[in-house]
Formats: structure tokens, sequence, C-alpha cells
């Protein structure tokens, strides 16, 4: 029993998945193309999304039995042998260089806002004093954009709207 389990690799979940949606879809695929249903155009398209959805599972499967040495590993989960010669020097300075403009970009470093700079600090979050701005409503004779108006100084009159900042 256990050799049947390995002909189908580590992840036979998603190898059995995957045969499911085939058999599934195939088989609403099936009915639809020779069931004489008032519906079968549903059917159809239904079958082809599922077997389409299949997919996903079949890639799951092949990429979990994936089986990569260790030795082509050691560069990309960290496994790194400290290398000797050009290689470990390449690989020193590389390292020196990445670090340095990480640091460059002020992970660790102050802002000027924790430096105590007045010019760029910035309000509080409650923000400056709230200010009422009052738009003039138009007869509909006497239209006018919002940008005349603030062109043209228009005196606010008892049909005025008022609108506060948020």
């Amino acid at each position: 029993m256990k050799m049947h389990f390995m002909r189908l690799g580590r992840c036979s979940c998603a190898f059995w998945l995957a045969v499911a949606f085939d058999i599934l879809g195939l088989g609403i695929l099936l009915l639809g193309v020779s069931g004489n249903l008032f519906f079968y155009d549903f059917l159809i398209y239904a079958g082809a999304i599922i077997i389409f959805l299949s997919l996903i599972w079949w890639v799951v499967w092949y990429t979990g039995n994936i089986e990569v040495p260790p030795e082509q590993l050691e560069d990309d989960v960290g496994l790194l042998k400290k290398g000797t010669g050009v290689v470990g020097l390449v690989r020193r300075f590389s390292s020196r260089l990445t670090n340095g403009f990480r640091s460059s970009f002020g992970r660790n470093k102050p802002t000027n806002r924790q430096r105590g700079n007045p010019q760029t600090q910035r309000p509080s979050p409650a923000g400056p004093a709230q200010q009422t701005v009052v738009l003039p409503m138009a007869l509909p004779g006497n239209v006018h954009t919002v940008s005349a108006a603030v062109a043209t100084e228009v005196q606010p009159d008892h049909t005025a709207t008022q609108t506060s900042a948020i």
C-alpha cells in the first residue's frame, strides 16, 4: 500500500482533487452536450470551467513533487557556504554594498521630525483650525462655475450653503 502512494508523490491530495475536478467537469460537459435539456449551454460552460479549474490542482501537484538537490538550494534558502577565494570576496563585497544601501535609506536613522526641525514638522493629526467654506447658490438664469466664483468676489447672500472641511 505504501508503494502506491509513493507513485503519486508527496501531494496525493492535490492529485486526487485534480482527478475529481476532471471527472466532474467532463461529466457535466458531456451531460450538456448529449442531454436534451433547455439549459444545455450552461452545462457545457460549467463543465469547461471546472476542467479549467482542475489545472490549478495539477499545477499544485506537479510543483509539490519537484525535487531539488540541497546543493542547488544553497543560494536560495540561505545555506551559503563561506566561499574562499574570488567567490567569497565577491559575496562579502556584495553583502557590504547591499547593507550600505539599506542603511542609507534611513531605516535606522532618525527622521527630520524626530530631530526637531521646525520646517519639516507636520501639524498634529487634528490639523489646523477648520474653516467654513460658503458657496453661493445661483439662480437658474445666473449660473457661475466655482472657478468663476473664486476669481470674482461674490458676496454671500441668505441663500448660501455652508460647508466645512471634513
